[in-house]
């Protein structure tokens, strides 16, 4: 089935649902919606009260694959404010989106933060983006003021609380930019190899001194991993001797499973060593359910799986 056939009754009960919602008070909270949690916390410890945000897709939900329901499309109707990252991440809900930006403001945060070229291109995809910036939090810290910028249209009387918000949210990111960079620095030289289900891990790799990357599957988990994949990869574990691999939360692990069976019959030892958070946060309540908790504990198991040690936590982080 088209992903136009999908999405055509959708939106049009969007638009009934939308002509039906009566005109709100401006002093409540605008009613944020995004499509992953990495942004939804993020817009939380922006707005304060200003908003209330929620979002789409949660705890195991893989954005690549995800198709908007019928229930979702209420959500999106009654938003007053719409955040996702980029069609590159969010591809079955693109054209939905898409639908909604003529009505609410629906703003694709890669784009709307950064220049492309200081994006990492797709390298299967011609003219796609690698959208998985929250990987490098410093990057990921960039997208703060855009959405306090967009609250503050529809609610400028929360201007200069979320400004004061953004500064100390930032310096919290900062605080856990560095110390994620001292924890990968304390594994030794040669091991620091990330291999993972799916390539989700660039900007990490890139920002904290990650000497190589591999990955079964491409940006995107739409495409499926063949044996020639898993051989591919599994000849790069042999070689470098990488002592672990890692599943990740919203990925299959039969395809790590497949890899580290692979690696074996060609004479090396390897071990899973461990989950990582790529597409999505842990659930919510849990330290992992939050942005810096997410980014925390992939850190430590990759640093500790790897060799490392982890250095002490930032007292700006202490909470």
């Amino acid at each position: 089935m088209t992903t136009a056939r999908l999405t055509a009754p959708l939106l049009a009960a969007a638009a009934a649902i939308t002509l039906a919602t009566p005109t709100l008070a401006q002093d409540r909270p605008l009613n944020v919606l995004t499509t992953v949690a990495m942004i939804s916390d993020v817009a939380a410890n922006v707005a304060g009260d200003c908003a209330e945000v929620t979002s789409l897709l949660g705890a195991g939900s893989d954005p690549h694959l995800y198709r908007p329901t019928a229930s979702d499309v209420t959500k999106l109707a009654s938003a007053d404010l719409i955040f996702y990252v980029d069609p590159a991440l969010e591809a079955r809900l693109a054209e939905v989106l898409a639908g909604f930006s003529d009505r609410t403001p629906t703003i694709g945060l890669a784009r709307a933060t950064f220049d492309t070229d200081a994006l990492i291109d797709d390298q299967q995809e011609a003219g796609q983006i690698d959208p998985h910036l929250w990987m490098d939090v410093s990057r990921w810290a960039r997208i703060a003021p855009v959405i306090a910028d967009a609250i503050a249209e529809q609610r400028p009387d929360c201007a200069g609380d979320m400004a004061a918000n953004v500064e100390n949210y930032t310096a919290r990111l900062n605080a856990l930019h560095g110390w994620i960079g001292q924890a990968i620095a304390s594994i030794p030289e040669g091991q620091r190899l990330l291999v993972t289900a799916h390539d989700a891990f660039e900007y990490y790799s890139a920002a904290y001194g990650i000497e190589a990357s591999e990955a079964i599957e491409g940006i995107s988990t739409e495409s499926e991993a063949s044996i020639g994949d898993i051989r591919k990869v599994a000849a790069f574990v042999v070689d470098s001797r990488v002592p672990a691999v890692f599943v990740e939360s919203t990925v299959n692990p039969r395809t790590i499973e497949a890899l580290v069976a692979e690696v074996r019959n060609q004479g090396h030892e390897v071990v899973v060593g461990g989950e990582l958070f790529s597409d999505a946060m842990g659930d919510d309540g849990t330290p992992e359910g939050t942005y810096i908790g997410m980014m925390r504990a992939n850190t430590v198991t990759i640093t500790r799986a790897l060799g490392g040690t982890l250095p002490d936590w930032p007292e700006a982080l202490a909470d």
